[in-house]
């Protein structure tokens, strides 16, 4: 027995030193974290965004540990310390105090601390709410109720509001810790129905508790201001029951708040509870009635019996302000007598949209690039495809592009930790096809293809070792004359060997001394960095490598589009990325949930940290250089307040546009997840009127998307196209959506109301933005119109006798077909639709073949080989323009996919004169219908001898099409 405090004073020291050890060693790791992302920041040039960040969060964590520490601690010692010494306490509190005494010192030091700890964490988490208060821009524009400037409402309310919530809480938990702390000492007794409570108990509990009530009313009083931004049953913002019974209401709460509190300290000096406890109860009541009841009374009896006239101020209020907050006010409304009838030549003044139209999918064809352009299994391309747009011999061509990365997966036996991360470091060429072209059996042609690449892009860096899929991490770089170990590119034909290369950029940091290496292997859990011969003190190490994780991190401020996109700009593939400002504090604007607004067909949105929002500007255009990581943001808008508040914070870290090239203004585009956003807001907030507005006559959606299977609820995605819209002067690279009228309950009409299309193109002028850029154009279709929407058109594609047949023979065999997407597209004073459909062998190595193009015009359709032939057939036997993807040489088979069998699939259809005469024989017909119907006895005898003629030559057409050898099925009529 008396060995035993020997033995536990050895083991003392003992458990000391590992304690201390185990710290250290946790610390460490946490330093090196922190000091290798310091080695990215620093290389990449962007360390002042995180020691700013690290600064602010460190001063915020102080702020906060110091503003809950001292108040809880300063409240416990003076309940400790004005204690009664001779206080008579019952038998259980002096067993309390028994257990607490030993565990008081640590208690009173320890709880404030942990609370300290935890505000401060918290507080830090609002770095850039405080930083943004600090440095607020004003927007130049006042509220309707209030008057104050929206910058307010954005930066100061907020920032005004959480500091009342902090403060209120540090107050609650004092007067908490307080009333224990009596309680414990026998400051505060219960004696049956009587509590006895010390002077000194008393003084403190009710200083404390008027402080906390002079909180509240401050926190009522700012709860005016939320309203302007708050959702309500009809609008976001106040509406009247608003600002005739809430707001009135809140300040007169405040009031009240704030003469409680005046009675609580009041007690702190007479010694009377009475007051302050009838004013708490008053003010609970007051609440109720002033709070509760009496708006619902207003809405209830005054605002529902006449609720359109009486909320159409505020109506107004929403609609204006909504359409400024989504940069949509300035959109031109233009009202669309869409034509139905598809005339001969009708497309003749919309030529070169015609042969813009784009027939590869950039969701359908990814097999065939990896098929035709994969070489080796460790390359791979993305599911879905990009979409961009190139001056090619000084036309612009529509193109379809994705990047060919590094696939590690693909090395099966041979991913070893060397050939991951020393040897396969990259990617390697940019592949491109035309949009609007296709070979002679279906596949894409290739402007820029092969390895290693070559085409009509010109000469670039081709490699890419920063990507979408590239590796966690690689090492790269060697010293001078060391023998090259990565890969570059495969071997070709013949005796060709494969060629390896080393990094030449400033791509990563250097892993130029032993402890950068060890931060490394610890930070990657690989001890092959800091053992391996070769990593050498001129070796960088790449990771963090896909673009918008890189923007994110230098620019946290900013909410990233979902899709970045590969261009070839001044010699380097570069990766774009569109960065938005957002806010949801914007009076009277309405919210949306941005993840269901770009949720689509292409893909779910993923998860955002800022989802439900009111207020959207693409503020940033940023580029990814894909061979050495470099990251660089431009202020596209510089007008925007979020964004000049940000610049204050980190002054160096955007360029303006004025240093974008003109190449790259070429390929920056309209972002696609603001034109969604643009679009569900439009789908209501075209109407301008309040009283049209309140009754939803006119409310618009978005259509599902025809191609997804029947019960997807997705919506159709936004296409980007070249074309010229109604109000333009020349075609133009344009996004485009369109709406049908929203559904009422399970009534759907599937009837297009409108069409929507933003003006993409940036220009080509150095640091200069075209002027039509962003302009915004509504076509909106009159109610009795009855144009088919989407929906509508692919029913009739599936449910056409002679299209279903010809596509049962396609998918015979061992192939699918595969309807790409659903294009709409102004042409001809109509809308014209355009739907390519590819053939797929069942087989692994298949992938699919432009096969067939779907037209149609109002109710009529067509179906041919190629998109030139199918709108002959539709306008008549001549459509006046020229679509430009007519490759398929007369007479010739395409040929099949992989695996299928040889003799031809293509089925037999009406020759293009006799699918011609049958169109204007259904055009007649309908004609003669209409005149019938309006007794007009003129028009229906010229219709029926319209079609009396029309027949016979029908009839002379289908008597020689079986003897006649002379013209192939796929030869484009001649235009009588």
């Amino acid at each position: 027995m008396p060995q035993e405090p020997r033995t536990s004073r050895r083991r003392a020291p003992i458990a000391i030193t590992v304690g201390v050890v185990a710290a250290l060693v946790i610390a460490f790791f946490v330093f090196t974290g922190l000091y290798a992302d310091v080695l990215w920041y620093d290389q990449l040039g962007y360390l002042p965004v995180l020691t700013t960040e690290w600064i602010a969060r460190l001063v915020l964590f102080a702020i906060g540990f110091v503003a809950m520490a001292v108040p809880v601690w300063a409240s416990i010692q003076l309940a400790y310390r004005t204690r009664p010494v001779y206080a008579k306490l019952n038998s259980q509190l002096d067993r309390y105090q028994e257990v607490f005494e030993p565990l008081r010192r640590l208690a009173m030091y320890g709880i404030p601390a942990v609370l300290g700890v935890f505000a401060g964490v918290s507080v830090s988490s609002r770095w850039e709410l405080t930083l943004a208060w600090l440095n607020r821009t004003p927007f130049g524009t006042t509220d309707p109720q209030f008057g104050f400037d929206v910058g307010f409402y954005v930066f100061e309310l907020p920032f005004y509001r959480s500091i009342v919530g902090f403060a209120s809480a540090v107050v609650l938990l004092s007067v908490l810790l307080v009333i224990a702390t009596n309680y414990l000492y026998g400051a505060i007794r219960v004696s049956g129905r009587e509590v006895v409570i010390s002077k000194s108990a008393r003084v403190q509990i009710a200083v404390t508790a008027g402080i906390y009530l002079l909180l509240q009313a401050v926190s009522i009083w700012l709860d005016q201001y939320a309203t302007v931004s708050e959702t309500g049953s009809l609008i976001t913002g106040a509406a009247y029951t608003d600002v005739n019974a809430t707001i009135p209401g809140r300040g007169i709460l405040a009031a009240i708040a704030a003469v409680v509190a005046v009675l609580f300290f009041i007690t702190a000096v007479i010694g009377r509870w009475r007051l302050p406890l009838v004013g708490t109860a008053l003010l609970i009541v007051s609440s109720l009635l002033i709070g509760s009841l009496y708006p619902w009374i207003v809405q209830r009896f005054q605002v529902d019996p006449s609720a359109r006239s009486l909320e159409a101020p505020y109506i107004q209020r929403n609609i204006d302000l909504t359409r400024d907050a989504y940069d949509v006010a300035d959109v031109e409304q233009i009202p669309f007598e869409a034509k139905t009838d598809a005339e001969p030549g009708a497309l003749r003044a919309d030529a070169t949209t015609t042969a813009s139209i784009r027939l590869m999918d950039p969701l359908v064809i990814s097999p065939a690039f990896q098929q035709l352009e994969q070489f080796r299994q460790y390359y791979q391309f993305p599911e879905a495809l990009d979409v961009d747009r190139y001056q090619i011999d000084g036309t612009t061509q529509d193109t379809v592009v994705a990047v060919r990365d590094v696939a590690l997966s693909g090395l099966g036996d041979a991913e070893t930790w060397f050939n991951s991360h020393l040897v396969y470091t990259h990617g390697y060429g940019l592949v491109a096809a035309a949009g609007n072209q296709r070979s002679v059996d279906g596949q894409p042609v290739f402007l820029q293809s092969g390895i290693p690449s070559t085409g009509s892009l010109g000469d670039f860096e081709p490699r890419v070792y920063f990507g979408e899929t590239s590796p966690p991490y690689s090492i790269v770089g060697a010293p001078e004359g060391d023998p090259p170990v990565e890969l570059d590119y495969p071997a070709g034909g013949g005796n060709e060997e494969q060629t390896q290369t080393t990094f030449a950029g400033d791509g990563g940091p250097k892993l130029d001394n032993v402890f950068t290496k060890l931060v490394y292997a610890l930070k990657f859990q690989s001890e092959q960095i800091f053992l391996s011969d070769q990593v050498s003190t001129d070796s960088q190490i790449l990771y963090d490598r896909e673009p918008i994780e890189r923007v994110q991190k230098v620019a946290p401020y900013l909410t990233l589009d979902s899709d970045t996109y590969p261009s070839v700009v001044d010699g380097r593939i570069v990766w774009i990325v569109d960065g938005y400002t957002l806010t949801d504090q914007f009076p009277y604007s309405n919210k949306v949930s941005m993840s269901d607004a770009i949720a689509d067909s292409e893909g779910l949105a993923p998860a955002l940290a800022f989802d439900e929002i009111n207020y959207i500007r693409n503020s940033v255009k940023a580029t990814v250089d894909a061979y050495d990581g470099t990251v660089t943001l431009y202020a596209w808008d510089d007008e925007d307040p979020i964004l000049q508040t940000w610049q204050k914070i980190f002054p160096t870290t955007i360029k303006p546009m004025s240093e974008m090239s003109g190449e790259l203004m070429s390929h920056v585009r309209y972002p696609a997840d603001l034109f969604k956003v643009q679009r569900a807001v439009l789908g209501r907030y075209h109407v301008t009127d309040a009283s049209a507005f309140y009754s939803r006559e006119d409310a618009w959606t978005t259509p599902k998307d025809p191609t997804a299977p029947a019960a997807s609820t997705l919506l159709q995605p936004p296409y980007y196209l070249t074309m010229q819209m109604p109000g333009q002067d020349v075609p133009a690279y344009s996004l485009y959506s369109t709406f049908i009228p929203e559904a009422r309950g399970d009534q759907s009409r599937n009837v297009l109301r409108g069409y929507l299309a933003a003006d993409a193109d940036a220009g080509s002028t150095d640091g200069e933005r075209s002027d039509g850029y962003g302009k915004l154009r509504l076509l909106t279709l009159p109610e009795d119109d009855s144009v088919p929407g989407p929906g509508q058109v692919q029913a009739q594609f599936n449910g056409d006798p002679t299209v279903s047949q010809s596509l049962n023979l396609l998918a015979q065999g061992q192939s699918d077909v595969i309807n790409g997407n659903l294009l709409t597209v102004p042409v001809g004073g109509g809308l014209l639709y355009v739907q390519p459909v590819y053939v797929k062998s069942t087989g692994n190595t298949s992938y699919p073949l432009l096969q067939k193009v779907l037209v149609a015009f109002g109710d009529q359709i067509a179906f041919q080989d190629t998109l030139d032939l199918a709108l002959d057939v539709l306008f008549g036997g001549d459509s006046g323009a020229d679509a430009g993807d007519n490759e398929v040489e007369p007479g010739t088979e395409p040929t099949p996919p992989e695996g299928e069998p040889t003799t031809p699939t293509t089925p037999t259809t009406p020759n293009d004169e006799v699918q011609a005469l049958l169109n204007q024989a259904s055009q007649a017909l309908k004609n003669k219908q209409a005149a019938l119907a309006e007794g007009d006895w003129a028009a229906y005898g010229a219709a029926d001898a319209q079609l009396a003629e029309i027949i016979a030559k029908l009839l002379q057409a289908t008597s020689t099409e079986g003897t006649s050898t002379e013209a192939p099925a796929t030869e484009a009529p001649t235009a009588e």
